[in-house]
């Protein structure tokens, strides 16, 4: 994957040479699984920080999911990108107290990581009538307490919960392993 981030003043071709390179750099890693299966992989495009120029540019190359995880900033794309079909996910720790934007506005949610949160979202949800959101239950698989999530012994209970309420579809789950020291290379 690309390091770089993409930044809406670039020419539109080298955005789009950046994104056939991505694509090319997917295709070569599934081709590489050693089951010889061929996994289905689809991108998501983070676009926090980016502008709705870019985001439209990356859209318009054949992009249609993209996170979000700055409420404010991503609110005031996803409406200036309506008319745009796009699957809009929230990627960012949510408050419960912030839930009524994600509600109204985003596809999926990748951090749930209370009972109270999907409560509130499903009873958000039902009042757009939209379809039910769909969501990923976050956890906290390392125990790291700079990150948010539940606990693994916690998911069932979580889960079973989360699947009764109306608003919304679990869907999975979400978690961030710990950072792994990458051994060096021996050379001789």
């Amino acid at each position: 994957m690309s390091k770089q981030p993409i930044q809406s003043t670039q020419p539109a071709h080298s955005l789009a040479e950046r994104y056939e390179r991505l694509l090319t750099r997917m295709g070569q890693a599934c081709q590489q699984r050693p089951d010889g299966m061929r996994p289905e992989v689809q991108l998501l495009a983070v676009s926090k920080t980016q502008s709705a120029n870019a985001v439209k540019a990356l859209y318009h190359l054949g992009v249609r999911r993209f996170g979000e995880n700055y409420l404010q900033e991503a609110e005031a794309k996803i409406v200036a990108l309506s008319d745009l079909q796009i699957e809009w996910h929230f990627i960012g720790h949510l408050q419960s107290n912030k839930s009524r934007t994600v509600a109204q506005h985003f596809d999926w949610l990748h951090t749930v990581d209370s009972l109270k949160l999907a409560r509130r979202l499903s009873n958000q949800r039902v009042e757009t009538g939209r379809s039910p959101l769909n969501i990923l239950i976050q956890i906290n698989i390392d125990g790291e307490t700079s990150k948010s999530g539940i606990h693994p012994e916690e998911l069932l209970p979580l889960a079973r919960s989360v699947m009764a309420l109306p608003g919304i579809q679990l869907r999975g789950l979400m978690a961030i392993p710990a950072k792994m020291a990458i051994p060096a290379k021996r050379t001789t």
